[in-house]
């Protein structure tokens, strides 16, 4: 017994087991090391020998996988939450990212979750969350939203050694909400062109329809991004909606920053595409190159038109004064448009989703498509379900036969390709 109560020095590194002068059996594992270099060792205390051995066993094991907890105070969700938003996130996504990120936090998550601690949340707990905010009225779409948030905070938690696994992963996701997406038809897509011909920046009608770009991505289109020699244009930045924050010195009663009469803007006007995949190459059919060769020279007239009052951005489809007309202004156009060419209604996005399904039924092969579409993962495709220069260049052929070739023997050939196009869900 004596033998028992005498702590035996282990070599460095070594876990030990020894009878305290308390009575209680007591064990010291080493984990690691700490931030300032030295040695992380964890201290464990029983009642019997057996129970600190299992104790000391268990440590081990989590040390051998990694999953450690770091030491200090434990987090809690909400000040994991609000480090990763103020710290982590922002250096990994654009502003636009970030906006939806901010929202998910703060007004759902910290909320909701916030004083839990962070190493024993449990998918049931997330699992509740999600319950009542779909039952407090959240849009399913809200709800994956805030998921897919969650999932990204706490896997980075799990990278950085203050989790041991990710709770979020295990827990079932709130359904998303089915979009029944219909996208424009051949002769759809022709009465929006030719109703465009007669409205100024027709050609922006035609990169959305035939091309797919994003409002954001057609709205900072530049010049320089367009080689009308090459038949191709270069997407690398996208223009982002203004995010306003309070300006006024004294309260100015204005609840929304946007209407403050002295706001500021907090997010730039323009940034980089919001992944590599985003920063593409698009080749131009031969149809689209002559319609952005004759919106050059007609904005050329407008310059000279409006003298000093041309504000030179060099954007391909400004406004009277060469500035970037708002998102607002650009969606209101696209209805006019849908009016005008007695189109149903239908969403801006969803000439984006035209252009992905035109492709895909032309079978050009699915990687092609995620290059023009810019598309970072494969489930993309699915999702829809409607590069090289020489498959870029294959592609712009293809778009230009289907979209403004006539009405004839192409849309009724026998293998049924423009049938299948005008049935697509």
């Amino acid at each position: 017994m004596a033998e028992n109560k005498k702590r035996t020095r282990q070599p460095n590194g070594r876990s030990s087991i020894y009878l305290g002068k308390d009575g209680k059996w007591h064990g010291r594992v080493t984990v690691g090391i700490r931030d300032d270099g030295t040695p992380d060792r964890r201290h464990v205390e029983r009642k019997t020998r057996a129970e600190v051995t299992a104790a000391v066993r268990e440590l081990e094991k989590q040390r051998d996988a990694k999953t450690v907890k770091k030491p200090g105070k434990a987090w809690t969700v909400k000040s994991w939450l609000t480090h990763w938003l103020e710290n982590v996130a922002p250096h990994a996504v654009n502003d636009n990212t970030m906006v939806g990120y901010g929202v998910a936090v703060r007004k759902h998550l910290i909320p909701g979750l916030g004083a839990h601690r962070l190493d024993r949340l449990t998918p049931e707990h997330i699992e509740t969350f999600y319950a009542k905010m779909q039952a407090n009225g959240s849009a399913p779409g809200t709800a994956h939203q805030v998921h897919r948030t969650f999932r990204a905070a706490l896997n980075e938690a799990v990278r950085r050694g203050h989790l041991g696994k990710n709770p979020v992963l295990l827990a079932k996701a709130p359904k998303t909400g089915d979009y029944e997406v219909e996208p424009y038809n051949v002769q759809e897509v022709q009465r929006l062109l030719k109703a465009a011909d007669r409205k100024r920046n027709s050609a922006r009608w035609a990169v959305a329809l035939a091309l797919g770009l994003r409002q954001g991505e057609v709205l900072g289109l530049k010049w320089e991004d367009v080689d009308l020699e090459g038949g191709f244009l270069v997407v690398r930045r996208s223009r982002h909606r203004p995010q306003y924050a309070h300006g006024c010195a004294e309260p100015c009663g204005r609840k929304a920053a946007g209407y403050c009469p002295q706001r500021r803007r907090t997010n730039p006007e323009l940034s980089t595409t919001k992944s590599r995949a985003g920063r593409r190459a698009v080749g131009l059919p031969e149809q689209l190159v002559d319609l952005l060769r004759a919106h050059l020279k007609a904005q050329e007239v407008e310059r000279q038109t409006a003298g000093k009052r041309w504000e030179e951005n060099s954007l391909v489809f400004p406004d009277e004064h060469g500035r970037s007309p708002s998102h607002r202004r650009d969606w209101a156009e696209w209805k006019a448009l849908l009016a005008e060419a007695k189109v149903r209604d239908g969403r801006l996005h969803d000439a984006r989703h035209t252009a992905a399904t035109v492709l895909l039924i032309l079978g050009v092969p699915e990687r092609a498509v995620m290059g023009l579409m810019g598309w970072s993962a494969t489930a993309m495709a699915a999702r829809y379900q409607h590069m090289v220069d020489a498959v870029r260049a294959d592609v712009a052929r293809q778009v230009d036969g289907l979209i403004w070739g006539a009405e004839d023997d192409r849309l009724n050939n026998d293998d049924g390709e423009a049938g299948a196009f005008d049935s697509a869900p």
